[in-house]
């Protein structure tokens, strides 16, 4: 690694975390704490939000499914702007009337404690096994660029160190810090990948030039027969995108959490639909990458150019076809995407854990007579621990615990949007009804996942938050009328 690529990295490490915490100012509450004063600006929260949803595996990945599939993930975003944009007018109003700071509280109001903890503990869990995966598999790259790079560094080391330095924003400046130093992050890796595509396009040559033009690179989704199989055919990306960024963006308190945060429904409103595009964009630039790496390579398959995996190109790239300098900012932004990520889940985490469990959490810290803040920070302590633990778990892992983790993360979105949906439009509902429908529905999503593998693909992701919500709905109706027979 050349001297100015390890400047940049450490002198990003080091100041992120002082500047991040300088914008956020005094802590002096709980409330401060998870819910940022709810005074944030809507442009903060927006890019929040879009730093909030990109992890290290999807700025490495995005540029190798491109190099493969061409603009498919700029066409699934067409259908997170609608399912935000939904979330923005039926859902949003609901959580402000009532001025929660976790969005499972509306369910509390809703059906009682019972559901509201239910959903709120399938929040944690999810989170507990996507965010293990995500530290574990992020971290997998900057070690491999670091080591490529004649800088190697064991894995506990890298993932303590990215542990360490987003703790120490996370714990003393709380949301405001977080939503700040995601709007950092994102801006780094979107300045990356911006000069990573001016860099390829300047060394294009003619030849590429027409190849592009040419090519199907540029389309926005596949035509498959494998219906429910494809992610990218048009009704795959467009009905079930927006379905599951729905889900994501409506009942998911990562994400609530931040627009929440806004000054009034006006500026959550204009955050979340604007994330919708700045998302779109970004997987356009990422996209744009890959192509740009397709022509370069002459429409060469990855086997030819001595990858064995498509996750391969981006890190590949950076460590062999980037200048000095620029080299660096891509590991810092690779950094950033893991960072934003980890810290966006520690508060979230700790604010669902305070605000669902407050009964619970006041009688704990009573018992260990400290204050409401030293409390707070112990949780966010207690859950990154934990975190560490599952991502150590992942790692002596070969592929069941991985898929476990994962098909967990995606089974309960149907579910969690079924609940909420009961709650706002179905009037007649009752906890009797949602509650068992709930559950039973996230055990036969997960077990659809794990095992329903038709001609050997599992069922394409964007499908099963639908596929979830529709069980949901048909459990509930049942238990419905399985007790007015009773009756």
């Amino acid at each position: 690694m050349s001297p100015i690529d390890l400047s940049i990295i450490c002198i990003y490490c080091l100041t992120l975390p002082f500047i991040a915490f300088s914008l956020s100012g005094r802590q002096d509450s709980v409330s401060a704490y998870v819910g940022g004063g709810h005074d944030l600006p809507w442009w903060v929260i927006c890019l929040s939000l879009v730093a909030t949803e990109t992890s290290t595996l999807t700025v490495i990945s995005i540029p190798g499914i491109a190099y493969g599939n061409g603009l498919v993930f700029v066409g699934l975003a067409i259908g997170y702007v609608i399912g935000r944009t939904l979330v923005a007018w039926l859902f949003l109003p609901h959580y402000f009337s009532g001025q929660f700071s976790s969005v499972y509280q509306y369910l509390g109001q809703r059906f009682g404690t019972s559901m509201e903890r239910t959903v709120s503990v399938t929040f944690l869990l999810m989170r507990v096994l996507a965010e293990g995966i995500r530290m574990f598999a992020g971290m997998l790259p900057v070690a491999a660029i670091l080591a490529a790079m004649h800088f190697p560094l064991p894995h506990a080391v890298v993932m303590l160190a990215i542990v360490g330095l987003t703790l120490f924003y996370t714990l003393f400046g709380g949301l405001r810090a977080v939503v700040w130093s995601d709007a950092i992050q994102l801006a780094v890796y979107v300045t990356g990948a911006a000069a990573c595509v001016l860099l390829l396009y300047h060394h294009q040559t003619a030849g590429q030039t027409h190849m592009l033009v040419h090519s199907s690179r540029f389309h926005l989704f596949q035509k498959s027969s494998l219906f429910f199989l494809n992610p990218y055919t048009p009704f795959a990306a467009i009905i079930g995108g927006a379905i599951m960024s729905m889900a994501s963006h409506g009942t998911d308190q990562l994400m609530v959490q931040r627009i929440l945060a806004a000054r009034n429904l006006s500026d959550a409103r204009k955050a979340l639909i604007g994330s919708g595009f700045m998302v779109g964009g970004l997987f356009a630039l990422l996209s744009l990458v890959g192509i740009l790496l397709w022509a370069r390579n002459g429409g060469r398959p990855l086997a030819d150019v001595g990858l064995g995996a498509s996750d391969e190109l981006f890190p590949d790239f950076i460590v062999h076809g980037l200048p000095h300098g620029l080299a660096g900012l891509l590991i810092a932004g690779l950094l950033s995407a893991t960072m934003g990520s980890l810290s966006a889940t520690l508060n979230s985490m700790t604010s669902a854990t305070l605000l669902d469990f407050s009964a619970f959490c006041a009688w704990v810290t009573r018992r260990l007579r400290i204050g409401p803040m030293a409390f707070a920070r112990l949780v966010t302590l207690a859950w990154a621990a934990i975190l560490v633990l599952a991502a150590l778990g992942f790692s002596h892992s070969h592929g069941p615990a991985v898929v476990f983790g994962l098909s967990v993360a995606a089974c309960s979105y149907g579910a969690m949007l079924g609940a909420f949906v009961f709650a706002m439009f179905v009037a007649q509902a009752d906890v009797r009804d949602v509650l068992p429908a709930f559950i039973l529905t996230l055990v036969v999503v997960c077990c659809v996942m794990m095992f329903v593998h038709p001609y050997g693909h599992v069922i394409a992701f964007s499908w099963l938050v639908p596929f979830g919500v529709a069980l949901m709905f048909a459990f509930g109706m049942m238990s419905r009328q399985i007790r007015r027979l009773r009756a």
